[in-house]
């Protein structure tokens, strides 16, 4: 997961966007635009963060560092 790329697609795409390639990638189809990653898993990981941070923005009236505090939070709550 590289922030890096979380970022840019948050900036440059729609939630509708994300969404369609979430789908893309899920039916290991390549989305409409470029995803970076190292394989279509991390792909799919910048895609998912970005629709996560996106709806944490818009439901909670946030700046992006908070919801990006938000995704990295319960990241590691998940792993441990």
């Amino acid at each position: 997961m590289k922030m890096p790329v979380i970022k840019r697609l948050v900036e440059t795409q729609t939630l509708e966007t994300l969404v369609a390639a979430e789908q893309a990638l899920l039916e290991e189809q390549a989305p409409a635009f470029e995803v970076e990653g190292e394989d279509e898993g991390e792909q799919l990981t910048h895609v998912f963060a970005a629709i996560f941070i996106l709806n944490h923005m818009q439901d909670h009236g946030t700046d992006f560092k908070t919801a990006l505090r938000e995704y990295t939070a319960k990241v590691r709550v998940s792993i441990s």
